[in-house]
């Protein structure tokens, strides 16, 4: 899973696509998972992170991914 180059994102969770004009929020621990992978950590290193820092099961992890994932393809914001 990659962002596109073009998308800007901040600390706060702020997500803007320059290409569209549209603008999301994320939480928190969306944010963070954002920065990661515009800084090019791979998935799999980004949820080992997680699994480390959170008190959730690698199974709900997953699901939570991939419900992500689909927000993120919805938006328009990850490269194909």
């Amino acid at each position: 899973m990659h962002l596109k180059k073009n998308i800007a994102t901040s600390e706060s969770g702020f997500i803007f696509n320059p290409s569209t004009g549209d603008s999301y929020s994320a939480n928190p621990i969306a944010a963070e998972i954002l920065g990661l992978l515009k800084e090019g950590i791979a998935a799999s290193n980004i949820k080992a992170q997680i699994l480390d820092r959170y008190d959730v099961t690698n199974a709900q992890l997953e699901k939570d991914w991939d419900d992500f994932a689909n927000q993120l393809k919805y938006a328009n914001v990850l490269e194909q």
